[in-house]
């Protein structure tokens, strides 16, 4: 089979393509023939600064292949998305059983891939907000395939004011079109009215300025890996405080929340509530490009790598 993998840290430059092995499902686990694979920022950075080379892990979605021994409720030919937590960029994937979950009839395979994942982050950190109907929601990243969907999870979920942050002013009709009703950019003094709840996928210098957009009582929810420090008595000054979010703690703490709002996701997708957007549809020998994409902030919603048939 073919996988993407790098042997120093790097940018895009240090993705290859080779030749491997196609791996065994071990107890527990899935063998799925991948038919899109999502790329991630947090996967991007690794590359670039992570502490050493390792597998690039990530979402896929395709059809079963093998199953090992062990799992029980899928099939070999079964339809499924899930968490590759190995080898993701690859013709053949291993994912976990409890990782992994059915992808509806009415699907594909890149609907999953975009939809998922990003989804239930989305979802995930906007609950972390204790949100209230009549709110005020600032999306950070909201271009990005998560932002793009918690925009639209707040619209859903009554907030008075969704306003969304991006890098550039070319993003800007885009994510209005998403339901955003204004519009900042990150070099902006000022990012306008004070807002309830900041949902920060980008981390890093961004937190100064999210923080300082806060209400008096808002709560800035940070789900990025971009790390970064923030001052206490900002938050001190607004009454303010600050959640942390990583949907990983929920797929294992609270299986049963993981699966309603699963659910969910896929009945708001079928209701037209929540509308995934892909930004590019890329073979999987270029996931250099890929990367490029989103290292430069180019992509407007989910980038995915398609496995050519051979």
């Amino acid at each position: 089979m073919r996988r993407v993998r790098y042997e120093v840290n790097g940018g895009p430059e240090v993705l290859f393509t080779e030749e491997a092995p196609a791996p065994e499902p071990g107890p527990d686990e899935l063998l799925v023939r991948t038919e899109a694979v999502g790329v991630t920022l947090p996967v991007v950075r690794k590359v670039r600064e992570g502490a050493e080379p390792g597998p690039l892990g990530g979402e896929v979605a395709g059809t079963v292949a093998a199953v090992g021994e062990g799992v029980t409720g899928f099939a070999v030919g079964d339809r499924v998305t899930g968490l590759c937590f190995s080898h993701a960029y690859a013709e053949l994937a291993l994912v976990h059983h409890v990782m992994a979950s059915r992808i509806p009839d009415r699907a594909t395979a890149t609907d999953a891939v975009a939809l998922v994942r990003s989804g239930l982050v989305a979802r995930g950190a906007y609950e972390a907000g204790r949100p209230s109907p009549g709110e005020v929601v600032l999306v950070t990243a909201a271009a990005s395939a998560v932002g793009t969907l918690a925009l639209q999870y707040a619209k859903a979920g009554g907030a008075s004011r969704v306003v969304a942050a991006v890098s550039t002013a070319d993003k800007a009709d885009f994510v209005r079109a998403l339901g955003a009703d204004e519009v900042v950019l990150y070099e902006d003094a000022s990012w306008g009215d004070p807002v309830d709840i900041v949902i920060d996928g980008v981390g890093g210098t961004l937190l100064d300025p999210a923080v300082r957009a806060l209400a008096t009582g808002g709560r800035l929810v940070a789900f990025s890996s971009g790390g970064g420090m923030i001052d206490a008595y900002q938050l001190l000054v607004r009454g303010a405080s600050v959640i942390g979010f990583q949907m990983a703690a929920i797929a294992r703490g609270k299986p049963e929340v993981y699966a309603r709002w699963l659910d969910e996701l896929w009945e708001l997708h079928r209701n037209n509530t929540l509308r995934p957007h892909v930004a590019a549809e890329i073979p999987l020998a270029e996931a250099a490009r890929a990367h490029e994409i989103i290292e430069s902030r180019r992509n407007l919603g989910k980038v995915v790598l398609v496995p050519e048939a051979r």
